[in-house]
C-alpha cells in the first residue's frame, strides 16, 4: 500500500483542525492513510538498513507520533502536519546517528545525522577530519559522488580552518552533523518504487553514517 494524495490531505486537515475530537473521529483514516503505508515502507527498507548496520531497529510499529508531547507543546499546535520514521540503534544513554524519512503535505525529506551531537562529539568528528582518518575520507568520497543530499548544520560566521582544503572546510566549520534531502516528487512518493529509491540513496551515503558513528564512539578516547 503506497502513500497517496489522501495521506497528505489527512495530515493537512488534521493539523488544521488541531482537535483531539476530530482526530479520534478520523482514527481509521489515520491508520489506513498513514500508519499502514508507513509500515509497509519500513518493512521494505529493513534488509537495506540491516546491511548498513545490523543493529538498526526496523519496527513498523515505531513511526513517530502525530501529536506533540503536551509538556513541550505550549504555544504550538497539538498536532503536527508531518510524520517520520528513524532508523537507528536501540536507544541508550548516548545519542547515536540515524537515518530518517518524513512525509508532509509539502512532500518528503530524508537524510542521516547525529541530531543531538554535543560539542565533544563534533570535536571528535573534527579530529578525524584533520587527521585524514580513512572513515572520514570514505564519507567525503561518498558525499562527492552523489547529488541528492547536502550538508546541513549552521556554519560559523568566520572560517576557523583557513589552512584546510575547501572540501574539509565545508565539514569543519559546521556546528552540526548531518546530510539531508527534500523532494516534491509526488509521483515517486505515491508509487511502489519509493522504498527502492530511498534505500539506494541511503546505501550511497552509508559511509557518512559510519563516520558520524565513529565520531560519537571515539569521543571518550
Amino acid at each position: 500500500m503506497s502513500f497517496s494524495v489522501q495521506s497528505l490531505d489527512f495530515l493537512f486537515e488534521n493539523m488544521l483542525n488541531d482537535s483531539r475530537v476530530w482526530y479520534n473521529e478520523h482514527k481509521e483514516d489515520y491508520k489506513k492513510l498513514i500508519v499502514e503505508p508507513f509500515a509497509e515502507f519500513v518493512t521494505a527498507m529493513t534488509d537495506t538498513m540491516h546491511e548498513i548496520d545490523e543493529q538498526f531497529v526496523c519496527d513498523p510499529k515505531k513511526i513517530s507520533r502525530i501529536y506533540r508531547d503536551a509538556r513541550y507543546a505550549r504555544g504550538k499546535s497539538v498536532f503536527r502536519d508531518y510524520v517520520w520514521y528513524s532508523f537507528r540503534r536501540p536507544k541508550g544513554e548516548r545519542p547515536l546517528p540515524e537515518f530518517y524519512f518524513s512525509i508532509s503535505p509539502n512532500g518528503f525529506d530524508y537524510g542521516c545525522g547525529l541530531y543531538c551531537a554535543g560539542t565533544d562529539t563534533i570535536e571528535s568528528a573534527r579530529k578525524l577530519i584533520l587527521e585524514n582518518d580513512k572513515c572520514f575520507n570514505d564519507a567525503l568520497k561518498a558525499y562527492k559522488q552523489q547529488d541528492v543530499f547536502t550538508l546541513y548544520g549552521e556554519l560559523y560566521k568566520r572560517n576557523h580552518f583557513p589552512d584546510e582544503s575547501a572540501d574539509k572546510q565545508d565539514w569543519l566549520n559546521r556546528k552540526g552533523l548531518g546530510v539531508s534531502a527534500e523532494s516534491k516528487d509526488f509521483e515517486l512518493l505515491f508509487s511502489d518504487k519509493l522504498a527502492e529509491k530511498i534505500a539506494a540513496d541511503f546505501k550511497a551515503i552509508a559511509p557518512i553514517y559510519k563516520f558520524y558513528l565513529k565520531a560519537e564512539l571515539d569521543k571518550d578516547k
